[in-house]
C-alpha cells in the first residue's frame, strides 16, 4: 500500500482531521478483483443458510461499533448523530432482512418441468431452472447516505445475499466512516468462516473507473451525479464483455396537487411540502424538486403558505464542498431565469429555496434536478397544460399527486394524473411526500433514465437482489448433479414451480 493520502475531513469545518488510507494503485484495484474472484466459490458454498448467519454477523457488527460509526459519519457528513443513529439501524435491519430473504427461498425462481413424451409440439425434457449468482460486485457508496447506500448499505447486502463477493469504492466524502464499516463486515465474515474478502474496500476515483472495467466484476451498483453514473455506465457497457451497470442516478420526482385538493387542504400540503423538500438539507434523492399546483387563489394560497413554513427552516452545511458549490451555481441559474420568481431564497447561502414558474415558462434547467433546499413551483391553467409538463418531465424514482375527498374514484381528475405519472416514475405516492423509503418487499426504488440505468430493477427492497442474479436451467440432469435446490425430494423444503403450479414450502 502507498503513503495515505486519503482524509477525513470535518463537514462543518471544512477542515482536514485525518489521513485514514491511501488511493488504491492499479494493481491494487486489480487485486481486489482478483481476490473477489478466488472467494466467490466460498459464498456460493455456504449456501442459503450460511449467507443468512452472515448476513445477521454483519448487522450485530456494524451495532457493536454503531458509536464509532454514528460520531465518524456525523464528522464527515455533518447529517447529524439522530439521522445517522437512524440510518445505522436502516443498514441492520436491511442485512438482517435479506437473511430472510434467503430463508424464504422465493427469489431463487426455482421452476421444474417434468418429462413429457406426449406433449406437443415436440417431447418435452425434464427441465430444470434457477438463478445463480452472477459473480464479483463492484459497489460505489453514496455521498448523501454514509451508511444505508454505502459500505454496509443495500448494494453490499443484496450482493452478499445472492452469494456476490463485494469491492466497494469509499465515497471521498466519507472515507473513515468507510473504513469502520468495512472492518466491522469483514469481521463478521470472519466470525462466521466465511473469508473476510467478500468484502473489500477501495479509495479514489481512478480506483473505482479501474473497478468498473476489471474483468472479474461481473455488476455494478452505483448511486450518484448523472455525469458520473453515465461515464462509468457507458465504461462498463463498451468491455469487451459488457456487464450490467445498475446506476441511480438524478431525479426531480414531481408531485402535483390537483384543484380539490388545493381548495381543501393547501396550508396542510404546504407544511408537509415544506419539510420534505427541506429534509437532510434537501440532499435525498427522492426530494420533491418540480410542485405543480392550480394556478388561482388556491394555488397561491400554497404557494404563500409553502413560502412561509419553509421560510422557518434552518439551512446548513451541506455533504462535501462541491455539492455546496453545485447548489449555489444550480440555485442562481434558476433564480435568473426568464419568468421565474423567487417567492424565498437568499443569494449564496445554503436556505430553503422556493421558485415559482407557470407552466408555460417551464424551462429545461428548471426540469433538472437541483440538489439541495430547492423546489420549483409550477402553476397550470387547466388539464391539458398540466399534461403537456408533465410529458416533459424526465424519468424520476417518484411521483406524488395530492387529490381531494371526491377524486378517490376510478377516472376522476386525480386517477388521470396518476395514470401519467405512472409512466414517469417507478413509485406513485397519494397524499403523502415522497422522502423516506421503506426496506419492504414491496419496494420498488428505480424509475425510467436519468433516475435509474435500469427502470426494471430497484435499489432498495428484497427484490434488490435480483440484480445480481442470473438464470440457469439444467436439462435431463442426473438427479445427483442438481444442485440441491433443484432436485426432486426438494431437501431444503424451498417454494418452487412444479409443471406450472406453484408448491409453498416443502
Amino acid at each position: 500500500m502507498s503513503e495515505l493520502d486519503v482524509w477525513s475531513i470535518d463537514a462543518r469545518t471544512g477542515e482536514k482531521v485525518e489521513a485514514v488510507a491511501s488511493t488504491a494503485t492499479d494493481a491494487e484495484v486489480d487485486a481486489s478483483a482478483s481476490r473477489a474472484a478466488e472467494v466467490a466459490p466460498s459464498l456460493v458454498a455456504a449456501g442459503l443458510a450460511g449467507r443468512a448467519r452472515l448476513l445477521r454477523a454483519m448487522a450485530d457488527e456494524i451495532e457493536k461499533d454503531g458509536d464509532a460509526i454514528v460520531a465518524a459519519a456525523d464528522r464527515e457528513s455533518a447529517l447529524g448523530q439522530v439521522r445517522l443513529r437512524g440510518e445505522l439501524a436502516r443498514s441492520a435491519y436491511q442485512l438482517r432482512l435479506f437473511g430472510e430473504v434467503l430463508e424464504d427461498g422465493g427469489y431463487l425462481e426455482l421452476t421444474i418441468d417434468h418429462p413429457d413424451p406426449n406433449a406437443v409440439p415436440a417431447p418435452r425434457p425434464d427441465l430444470r431452472r434457477m438463478l445463480v449468482p452472477v459473480g464479483p460486485v463492484g459497489v460505489f457508496s453514496a455521498s448523501n447516505f454514509p451508511l444505508a447506500f454505502s459500505v454496509p448499505g443495500g448494494d453490499t447486502a443484496s450482493a452478499i445475499a445472492a452469494g456476490c463477493p463485494v469491492v466497494v469504492k469509499a465515497h471521498s466524502g466519507h472515507p473513515y466512516t468507510s473504513e469502520l464499516s468495512a472492518t466491522a463486515l469483514r469481521r463478521a465474515a470472519a466470525s462466521v468462516a466465511v473469508p473476510e474478502d467478500v468484502v473489500q474496500l477501495v479509495h479514489g476515483r481512478k480506483a473505482g473507473t479501474r473497478l468498473v472495467v476489471h474483468p472479474a466484476i461481473q455488476a455494478v451498483g452505483f448511486t450518484g451525479s448523472v455525469g458520473g453514473g453515465r461515464a462509468l455506465y457507458d465504461l462498463a457497457t463498451s468491455r469487451p464483455q459488457p456487464i450490467p451497470f445498475y446506476g441511480e442516478l438524478g431525479s426531480i420526482n414531481p408531485f402535483v396537487v390537483t384543484p380539490e385538493a388545493a381548495a381543501q387542504r393547501a396550508e396542510s400540503i404546504a407544511s408537509g411540502l415544506a419539510g420534505s423538500f427541506t429534509l437532510g438539507i434537501g440532499q435525498f434523492c427522492t426530494k420533491p424538486g418540480l410542485v405543480f399546483v392550480p394556478a388561482g387563489a388556491d394555488g397561491q394560497r400554497l404557494i404563500d403558505a409553502l413560502a412561509e413554513a419553509a421560510g422557518q427552516i434552518a439551512g446548513g452545511p451541506m455533504l462535501t464542498p462541491s455539492i455546496r458549490e453545485g447548489f449555489l451555481t444550480g440555485a442562481a441559474e434558476r433564480v435568473a431565469l426568464p419568468g421565474v420568481r423567487a417567492v424565498l431564497s437568499a443569494s449564496g447561502q445554503i436556505s430553503p429555496h422556493v421558485l415559482v414558474a407557470s407552466a408555460s415558462a417551464l424551462d429545461d434547467v428548471l426540469l433538472e434536478e437541483c440538489f439541495g433546499p430547492l423546489v420549483v413551483v409550477v402553476e397550470y391553467g387547466d388539464e391539458g397544460e398540466l399534461f403537456a409538463a408533465l410529458d416533459r418531465v424526465p424519468g424520476s424514482l417518484t411521483a406524488t399527486v395530492h387529490s381531494g375527498d371526491s377524486e378517490g374514484a376510478s377516472g376522476s381528475f386525480a386517477d388521470r394524473v396518476a395514470q401519467r405519472l405512472t409512466g414517469i416514475a417507478g413509485r406513485i405516492l397519494f397524499n403523502g411526500y415522497p422522502t423516506g423509503v421503506a426496506v419492504t418487499w414491496a419496494q420498488q426504488h428505480g424509475g425510467p433514465w436519468p433516475a435509474t440505468t435500469f427502470p426494471h430493477h430497484t435499489s432498495v427492497g428484497t427484490t434488490a437482489i435480483r440484480r445480481f442474479l442470473r438464470p440457469v436451467a439444467y436439462q435431463d440432469a442426473p438427479d445427483a448433479l442438481l444442485p440441491a435446490e433443484l432436485r426432486e425430494d426438494n431437501p431444503l423444503g424451498l417454494p418452487r414451480r412444479v409443471d406450472g403450479r406453484y408448491q409453498l414450502h416443502g
